[in-house]
């Protein structure tokens, strides 16, 4: 059988239909093809935004993460040191007591806190050693409104000097040798209540225009860190110089001073505050008592009659340390304080010299029992012919020449008793 010739006209009428269809089809495919390409590269355009914006979002959470961190280490660091702080001041707080006395001094120091506590004035105490400055700027505190903060000290007498702008206001790892981590100073750890500088004359004249600039701006720099911080904190200042001589001299900064002296509160030393010496003494009696573990000594009248003839140069901190050695030394409830407070108690005293007369050489000799038997002796005539009065002008002490609270313990170490009616 003979096939047909193609060039027969049906035959490429056929043929050209078949090429149509198969161009629209194929025109179909690649729409469909074009579409989808098109789908996907919108896909991956919407994808690569996507995950440009899951990165920004990672990368924004890390730095969130970062800072907060840095927060976390940085409000760690100071709860840490406002923790060793308060441990300090709550150890100076128990070991001293609160304000004890009944003087007219002491009445003015409690008035004149009454008054300047519940402001944020700058308070500049004046006072010698010893006298209980640290106390005072305890007590402001308490009574302030920043009671709930912080109350920081600082003893300024004991910073080196190289150490002062660390001590103060921190410093950041790397900035000086033995900087191995970063660390706050007292001000940021005071942030918000009362910073303490005791013995502020002793800060040196280039460091006071930082101190100034905290005073005047609340601002400052951590050593080696170029951010400026913010604070808040009240100034407390303690001094025993005249910080007005210190000025005149130009060792202290009068426009320091001026800032620290808003309100001047000077604490007498214990000397002219007598009354406040029996108080004082019975209180460190009980505390030192419980601290010893021993029963609580009886603070006798001769006993007050010896810590009021002294002149106290160490104030209410010799009173504690004398009283604390009385009772380490006495083997009753009995104290003894003639032998504790020395020369220093003996000073009012002048005695006659002794000399013997002429031709007493070779006189009668005594041994040491015949020679305290007399001096036994001795002290009971002038007892009787006293009427065992001991005290005034009246008295037997006055008689022998010897202090009441002397004779008061030689009739106890001689077993001298006043007879029964």
């Amino acid at each position: 059988m003979i096939a047909s010739p193609l060039n027969q006209p049906e035959d490429l009428h056929l043929l050209k239909e078949k090429c149509r269809n198969l161009e629209s089809r194929c025109a179909l495919y690649v729409r469909s093809l074009e579409a989808a390409n098109e789908n996907l590269a919108a896909e991956v355009t919407r994808r690569k935004k996507a995950e440009a914006a899951i990165r920004n979002a990672h990368d924004e959470l890390e730095k969130l993460v970062a800072e907060r961190t840095r927060e976390i280490r940085q409000l760690k660091d100071r709860l840490q040191a406002e923790n060793v702080f308060l441990k300090q001041e709550l150890a100076a707080s128990q070991a001293f007591g609160a304000i004890i006395g009944d003087s007219h001094p002491i009445k003015t120091v409690i008035s004149q806190i009454e008054l300047v506590a519940p402001t944020d004035a700058n308070v500049l105490i004046h006072g010698e050693s010893g006298t209980g400055k640290e106390l005072v700027a305890r007590e402001i505190h308490k009574r302030s409104n920043r009671k709930a903060k912080p109350l920081i000290k600082v003893n300024c007498a004991t910073i080196p000097k190289e150490l002062y702008e660390s001590e103060f206001f921190g410093h950041v790892k790397g900035s000086f040798t033995g900087a191995v981590k970063d660390r706050i100073g007292r001000f940021e750890a005071a942030d918000g209540g009362t910073i303490f500088l005791d013995e502020v004359g002793e800060i040196p004249f280039d460091l006071q225009s930082k101190l100034l600039r905290i005073l005047q701006e609340g601002e400052y720099e951590r050593l080696g860190e170029d951010k400026t911080r913010q604070v808040d904190v009240r100034i407390i200042a303690a001094t025993n110089k005249d910080l007005q001589t210190e000025v005149s001299a130009k060792r202290f900064r009068d426009d320091l001073f001026y800032r620290l002296n808003v309100f001047p509160i000077q604490i007498a030393p214990l000397k002219d505050r007598k009354d406040d010496i029996q108080p004082l003494a019975t209180h460190f009696a009980q505390k030192l008592a419980g601290e010893l573990n021993v029963p609580c000594p009886r603070l006798t009248k001769a006993n007050l009659i010896d810590l009021q003839s002294y002149h106290w140069p160490g104030n209410v901190r010799e009173l504690e340390n004398a009283i604390e050695r009385a009772m380490i030394l006495a083997r009753s409830r009995d104290l003894n304080f003639s032998l504790i407070l020395g020369a220093g108690f003996q000073m009012g005293e002048n005695l006659p010299a002794v000399s013997l007369p002429d031709g007493d050489a070779h006189g009668q000799v005594m041994t040491e029992a015949e020679l305290k038997q007399a001096a036994r002796q001795n002290t009971i005539n002038a007892l009787t012919r006293c009427q065992w009065k001991i005290y005034g002008k009246a008295g037997a002490a006055h008689l022998l020449g010897i202090k009441p609270t002397t004779l008061i313990e030689r009739m106890k170490r001689m077993h001298i008793r006043k007879p029964s009616r």
